[in-house]
């Protein structure tokens, strides 16, 4: 497949961010079209003292970027898909989405903080560091005793401020540990289960994000779309966007498919990060109307 000129990726700098855009042009690369990436800090790169909670707005990690695609100085985006809202900017669309990594939540505990005979290992009140308001809230179902404190910065920094003993114990996607094949053996690891520390929407997976009328580069981007990924990955953002909620919302969704083609949704939600969590379960043959039912399930009206 030729191309008159190189696509430009637009991506976040960090090292997880690039990881993602090498991995979209060895896709690329694969099928015969060449790409260059362009660099764009977004404001969450660039407002590091505060939670998410704290912040202003929707799309921290994706705004920049998605302005940049709009005003034609890059072809397309790369997102972490759990990071982009679940409404698209007028004239934008996600075309295609990556395989799924594990969307597991882990726990990184510093050995001297752990406690073999408590409850995830984790000795009494701990202080344990996370930005993110789903992860607050489902930690404290595990652990009312434990102290949250945010903490910001990409991957490896974060595992770092837990070495340097910041923190006892920090949450972090699985994922991102996993892609950037970070050694943290001289840590102990608890990987929560997704059915029980329910994940954020499509997380563990990327978007990639494109004008929706530059036709020839979205029928680019199908030959590496995982349409059985988008399946699950679509009704978990449902979720999200009928609860019109952002990724400060302490809510989680999962969803998953079996071999008969069934799908089996969990989803959990908080009023906010310090209250009790919701958690309800449904099966279905298809997917029409799940994403409505987990929310009349917890009892909640659509928000739109």
């Amino acid at each position: 497949m030729e191309l008159s000129k190189k696509i430009k990726i637009g991506t976040r700098g960090s090292r997880l961010a690039l990881w993602q855009a090498d991995f979209l042009q060895n896709q690329l690369s694969e099928i015969g079209v060449e790409s260059e990436l362009v660099i764009i800090k977004t404001k969450g790169d660039q407002i590091q003292h505060l939670g998410f909670d704290k912040m202003e707005g929707k799309g921290f990690f994706t705004k920049e970027i998605e302005d940049a695609l709009l005003r034609g100085d890059v072809d397309m985006a790369v997102h972490s898909m759990k990071d982009l809202p679940t409404t698209q900017p007028e004239g934008l669309v996600i075309t295609a989405v990556s395989y799924r990594e594990n969307p597991s939540d882990w726990l990184l505990i510093r050995k001297e903080s752990m406690d073999e005979s408590a409850t995830l290992k984790l000795k009494k009140e701990a202080i344990v560091g996370t930005s993110s308001a789903r992860r607050k809230a489902q930690m404290l179902g595990f652990r009312s005793d434990i102290e949250l404190k945010d903490i910001r910065g990409n991957v490896p920094t974060r595992i770092e401020k837990l070495r340097k003993g910041d923190f006892d114990a920090i949450l972090l996607a699985g994922a991102g540990v996993e892609r950037l094949q970070l050694d943290i053996s001289d840590l102990e690891v608890i990987k929560f289960n997704v059915k029980e520390f329910i994940p954020a929407p499509a997380q563990g997976v990327l978007a990639f994000q494109v004008c929706k009328n530059d036709t020839m580069t979205r029928r680019i981007l199908k030959n590496i779309h995982h349409s059985d990924v988008a399946l699950t990955t679509n009704i978990e953002r449902k979720v999200l966007k009928l609860l019109d909620g952002g990724c400060q919302l302490p809510m989680g969704a999962y969803c998953e498919r079996d071999a008969m083609g069934n799908y089996h949704l969990w989803v959990a939600l908080a009023d906010a990060w310090d209250a009790p969590v919701k958690k309800v379960r449904l099966s279905s043959s298809t997917s029409f109307q799940l994403a409505e039912n987990a929310i009349a399930k917890l009892g909640l009206e659509i928000k739109q």
